[in-house]
């Protein structure tokens, strides 16, 4: 939370299946704001939030969701290095290359 209060981007990965607790829904709550896309009860996910607070305009959150199946491919999620500027993160190769390297597949 004081990360994004800071100006600083955060990325959440949510792969853990068997907690009913989703964070992306406790920070959207806490930010007093809602997301239409978010399912309930979708518990596998990835979301990318940002804190602006343009010039002369009230402070705002950006977030960008991404609801996962097992199974399926991990998405590619933005990750914002300044305001202006972002990379795009495949979190899928990085998961197969953890999967190599650990000797799991």
């Amino acid at each position: 939370m004081s990360l994004l209060q800071q100006g600083v981007s955060v990325s959440l990965v949510d792969l853990v299946t068997d907690v009913s607790v989703n964070l992306y829904a406790e920070v959207l709550t806490q930010f007093r704001r809602s997301d239409p896309t978010l399912d309930p009860s979708s518990h596998l996910y990835t979301a990318t939030l940002r804190a602006r607070k343009p010039r002369h305009e009230s402070p705002s959150l950006d977030a960008w969701y991404y609801p996962m199946t097992v199974g399926q491919p991990l998405p590619v999620i933005p990750l914002w290095l300044t305001d202006e500027l972002r990379v795009m993160l495949p979190l899928e190769g990085g998961y197969e290359e953890t999967c190599r390297i650990l000797g799991i597949a």
